[in-house]
């Protein structure tokens, strides 16, 4: 299974961005230790793993502690090694989840406002609010992380367009 894992660390001076080995890790906190390495002053680590253009997954740090983890589907921990790291602890389905403060779809007008066509087998897991602060409501990732024909670095790229870290990621692709 291939995957591209890109670490977006946050401190006084901006966003910094670093393709991550996680070859060789062996639980969920040697990945944890491996992004604090990245940066051990940054206020904010963020981990976006993708994998084999069907599962995301991505990892939260404040100020080095504190690990928050969404999975874009429980399907990953089943499909790989990594996957079962990264995600096969997580027991939190988080289907179903309404965010207040962003509106349900309608399902018609124009184009913001209609309904993604979602992927009826994703089950994510996890904390997907673990943006929101950040500006990225839980509803949001949701939508973006199940929307049919999203690639999981369609999604990585839409996050961090909105966090503010975009360019440094695709820098890391062209490399």
């Amino acid at each position: 299974m291939s995957y591209f894992a890109a670490a977006v660390v946050r401190d006084d001076s901006g966003w910094t961005a670093a393709e991550m080995n996680l070859r060789g890790v062996t639980d969920i906190e040697d990945v944890a230790d491996r992004l604090r390495d990245v940066d051990q002053d940054a206020d904010l680590s963020l981990l976006f793993v993708e994998a084999d253009d069907a599962y995301l997954v991505v990892m939260r740090l404040d100020e080095g502690e504190d690990l928050r983890v969404f999975g874009s589907d429980s399907a990953y921990a089943e499909e790989s090694r990594l996957g079962a790291l990264l995600v096969g602890d997580l027991k939190t389905s988080v289907t179903g989840l309404d965010d207040p403060e962003e509106p349900r779809p309608s399902g018609r007008g124009d184009e913001d406002t209609e309904q993604p066509a979602v992927d009826p087998e994703a089950d994510p897991v996890g904390e997907a609010d673990l943006l929101a602060d950040l500006g990225i409501s839980a509803q949001k990732l949701l939508n973006l992380s199940a929307r049919e024909g999203m690639m999981p670095a369609d999604v990585t790229a839409e996050l961090c367009q909105v966090l503010g870290c975009a360019d440094e990621v695709e820098e890391l692709r062209e490399v």
